[in-house]
């Protein structure tokens, strides 16, 4: 086996801590995986498909996303103003690789 500097769970620089701070929390993949499929997406729809999310808490998983540089929201000057939220090509790169992990999973756990 090779060893890297990886190899360290506690290194504050690891790759994989820092994806999985990106992507972790009870709503982040929800919301990646709805706007995956269903393309760019009104607040509103977003938070009726998920269910017992609240407003803040969706409001700070999608701010997080977008700081993150894997959701992007584009406002639209209308009346009323319309808010759309979609995924970035970053994001899109990230797709196969939790499709990949959810595989592992459900063959190994499912």
């Amino acid at each position: 086996m090779i060893e890297t500097h990886y190899d360290c769970p506690c290194l504050d620089t690891c790759p994989l801590n820092r994806s999985m701070e990106l992507i972790g929390g009870k709503w982040k993949m929800q919301i990646i995986c709805s706007l995956n499929n269903n393309g760019p997406t009104r607040y509103n729809q977003l938070r009726r498909k998920m269910d017992g999310v609240s407003n803040t808490v969706l409001a700070k998983a999608l701010k997080e996303l977008e700081e993150a540089g894997l959701v992007i929201r584009r406002e639209y000057m209308e009346v009323p103003i319309r808010v759309e939220y979609e995924t970035t090509p970053k994001c899109d790169e990230l797709m196969p690789i939790l499709e990949q992990l959810s595989d592992w999973c459900e063959k190994n756990w499912f």
